[in-house]
């Protein structure tokens, strides 16, 4: 297994904004730790109230958002505007190019959320939103399927071999995930701890497994995503 420390991430404070980087991106850069193999970007961002992402493109890059505590209001040049709660979960898909912002339009309310970014399969292409709430009882105890190549299950279509589930675990609660032959797993700890085969993760902690074999699972009131990966 590669552990992945919380203590460990890149740091950005920018005043509005604090995040910290499991991976090389903007001004921190770290050889050792440029992605997992599709994975490119996990930031656990929080943004102060009344502050934001002004508006920026970004092009060839599936970019997924979810939402822990606050709500984030989206807007982008494709006729989107939305807000994004927890449960609820964002992908934009870059293609071609997208300009948007994200923005936390409380007055007095932290938005605390996952920004994830995937390498698609194929460049180009018409940029594309969706958006699904996936309610607390569907996830938990169990990991709901959130994202997928094909859309199965009510997930959110991406356009990479990665199935992306997300799960909430109460003390004690145990959960299994089979890594197949050929495949590759990041789990990341949005908060809680876990043990995981054996290993305790703590909030802000990852881990990715290279090898096939069960993922078991021992939460402690978690709240986690799993990376299934080609």
């Amino acid at each position: 297994m590669i552990i992945r420390r919380s203590s460990e991430r890149g740091l950005a404070d920018h005043g509005w904004l604090r995040s910290f980087h499991t991976f090389s991106f903007a001004d921190y850069y770290d050889r050792s730790h440029m992605g997992f193999r599709a994975l490119r970007v996990i930031n656990e961002d929080r943004v102060e109230p009344g502050r934001g992402f002004g508006a920026h493109s970004h092009r060839d890059m599936e970019i997924i958002s979810y939402v822990l505590d606050g709500a984030l209001q989206h807007r982008d040049d494709i006729g989107t505007g939305s807000i994004i709660r927890p449960g609820d979960v964002q992908l934009m898909s870059a293609g071609s190019g997208v300009t948007h912002s994200e923005f936390n339009a409380s007055r007095d309310e932290l938005v605390h959320f996952l920004q994830i970014w995937i390498v698609p399969e194929q460049r180009g292409g018409a940029p594309r939103y969706e958006q699904k709430a996936f309610p607390e009882p569907e996830r938990r105890g169990v990991l709901r399927l959130v994202a997928s190549r094909d859309g199965r299950d009510g997930s959110l279509t991406v356009q990479q071999d990665v199935a992306l589930y997300a799960g909430l675990v109460d003390a004690g609660e145990q959960l299994r995930h089979q890594i197949e032959p050929g495949r590759h797993a990041w789990i990341h700890v949005a908060r809680g701890n876990i043990e995981l085969n054996g290993t305790r993760l703590d909030a802000g902690d990852a881990v990715g497994v290279n090898e096939p074999g069960p993922l078991d699972i021992t939460g402690d009131a978690a709240e986690l995503l799993v990376f299934d990966l080609a």
